[in-house]
């Protein structure tokens, strides 16, 4: 079994049947399949909590979206910042509609969202920079995700910590789809094409409701498919110091991830995968 299933998935009351394609929006649907933004903090906490002796306050998130983890962010503590980054306007400005109302107004206030390339934000002396979701592996060269990185090396304060994820595994190079069914629809990942001479890999979302329609292509993706030896090779050639890869461990039955992340040296080869790296200043 694969454990990439587990990391993102939430538990939510079931209420199938009332979604269709006709009345769901993609952003909302990738928000409640995808992302785990409270998950995602918790562990942002607990990296500065085994690695530092004080806690984040000032956070960048790259290719943010809709910026759903800086704002989870600026919940947790009343002075914490954050600053999201990401290129899309049409993403950014869901979630201005969506997203910024939720947030009381001392919130907002401390929450900065730019259209920019994550290469040229402007943003520095950050404690930790995210790039969640695999989003950084648009990047499809070593020069590209080298300059990426080095960037990223110069935002960061003193003692500040890249924090970004990976997947992989044995599945990751079929292409095949894997669906996982939620509340009223069904997530379905297709792994369209692995390239294996290049690593080039096209990633579809689509969204499958009980009433037969469909949202096909909801989200596309065209990655080079990195692996933890070459990212975490970059992020030293990049500058960074210690490099760790944090490996989720299994539940009772050892058949599934546990969702509790933890630094070692040593990954099982299962068929999939998902590991965090943080690189320290």
């Amino acid at each position: 079994m694969s454990k990439r299933k587990d990391k993102k998935k939430k538990s939510r009351k079931s209420t199938e049947g009332w979604r269709s394609a006709k009345t769901s929006d993609r952003h909302e649907l990738y928000e409640l399949s995808v992302q785990n933004v409270e998950g995602e903090i918790d562990f942002v906490d607990k990296v500065w909590k085994c690695l530092r002796d004080r806690k984040a306050r000032r956070i960048r998130e790259d290719f943010c979206g809709t910026f759903a983890a800086a704002c989870e962010w600026i919940r947790r503590r009343d002075d914490n910042t954050a600053v999201g980054v990401d290129l899309s306007s049409e993403v950014l400005d869901w979630g201005r509609e969506r997203n910024l109302p939720e947030l009381k107004q001392n919130q907002i206030d401390r929450l900065e969202i730019l259209e920019k390339d994550v290469r040229s934000s402007g943003v520095s002396n950050v404690d930790s920079v995210l790039a969640m979701n695999f989003s950084y592996f648009l990047f499809k060269t070593r020069k590209e995700l080298l300059e990426y990185f080095k960037t990223v090396h110069e935002s960061l304060a003193e003692d500040g910590i890249f924090i970004c994820d990976a997947y992989g595994g044995s599945d990751s190079f079929i292409e095949m789809e894997e669906e996982r069914h939620l509340d009223g629809f069904t997530y379905v990942w297709d792994q369209n094409h692995y390239n294996p001479i290049t690593g080039d890999v096209v990633n579809h979302i689509h969204f499958r409701f009980p009433d037969g329609s469909s949202m096909e292509e909801a989200f596309t993706y065209e990655w080079r498919l990195w692996t933890i030896p070459e990212i975490r090779e970059l992020l030293t050639e990049a500058g960074f110091g210690k490099v760790t890869v944090w490996w989720e461990g299994d539940d009772e039955e050892g058949e599934e991830g546990d969702g509790e992340f933890e630094p070692s040296d040593r990954g099982e080869a299962c068929p999939g995968w998902i590991a965090y790296l943080t690189a320290e200043r």
